[in-house]
């Protein structure tokens, strides 16, 4: 895989990157919240992309992985931050991002600060405005009470530990909301969602679907997939939306 490179942002923040050179458009991995760039399937599409000579990017968002800060300090502006300043400083022309459940909303978020900029998108059980609609519209009275008093509330994970959810998270997820103003992805664009999903709901993605504005969107459901959708069979699926989108960059 090669030696972990770092890259400085504006904000003083160390990000953890690997960069494979190639033929664009590059595709960059957007993983999801508390995962890192050593995910199967960051790793999966960077083995990939070095067969076939096409660029790859995948990184580790601030509080993630071997990039500096800790989790608890940061929030979904400051990953798009950190999303924008790799994407400038690491990446040349047309770029395919590629994102996983919070790293979709990412994408999402990358797709309206720089349209010109994207060949298309892949989406993989994305989770655009979660910490709104997932976490502040669920939490009970006593949990609000405690994000109040305490400035955080621990959460349960199906799929690892308990996140620790702070109040700027939830107060700085406001600001990044792409499900209610119009959505413009004016390129082609693949959405990927299991129906065993217990983190994103299969009518989260009919939402975004149904909200986006596009020429070219699909969403596909696979059957008993989970939120994980790192098994062989929902690889070749990613890479198969991946070339679809690459293909109609002819």
């Amino acid at each position: 895989m090669g030696d972990t490179s770092f890259l400085t942002t504006r904000q003083g923040r160390k990000l953890a990157y690997h960069l494979t050179q190639g033929r664009g458009p590059c595709v960059v991995f957007l993983g999801g919240l508390k995962s890192d760039m050593m995910g199967t399937k960051a790793v999966f599409l960077e083995e990939w992309a070095q067969a076939q000579g096409r660029a790859f990017l995948r990184f580790d968002y601030s509080g993630h992985g071997e990039s500096s800060g800790s989790f608890t300090d940061g929030c979904i502006g400051d990953w798009a931050e950190d999303t924008a300043e790799a994407v400038a400083e690491l990446t040349e022309g047309p770029i395919l991002p590629v994102g996983s459940s919070m790293g979709g909303w990412q994408a999402l978020l990358l797709a309206r600060a720089m349209p010109e900029r994207l060949a298309g998108l892949v989406t993989i059980a994305a989770a655009p405005d979660f910490t709104e609609d997932g976490y502040w519209a669920n939490f009970t009275d006593a949990q609000k009470q405690q994000l109040a008093e305490t400035g955080q509330v621990e959460l349960p994970s199906d799929y690892m530990e308990p996140y620790i959810i702070t109040g700027r998270m939830i107060e700085d997820g406001r600001k990044q909301l792409v499900l209610r103003d119009n959505l413009e992805l004016p390129f082609p664009v693949r959405f990927l969602q299991g129906t065993a999903d217990t983190a994103v709901s299969v009518e989260t993605a009919v939402r975004l679907l149904e909200h986006a504005t596009g020429p070219d969107m699909q969403l596909k459901l696979v059957k008993d997939a989970d939120h994980r959708f790192s098994d062989g069979p929902c690889l070749d699926l990613i890479l198969g939306a991946i070339e679809e989108v690459l293909a109609a960059n002819i």
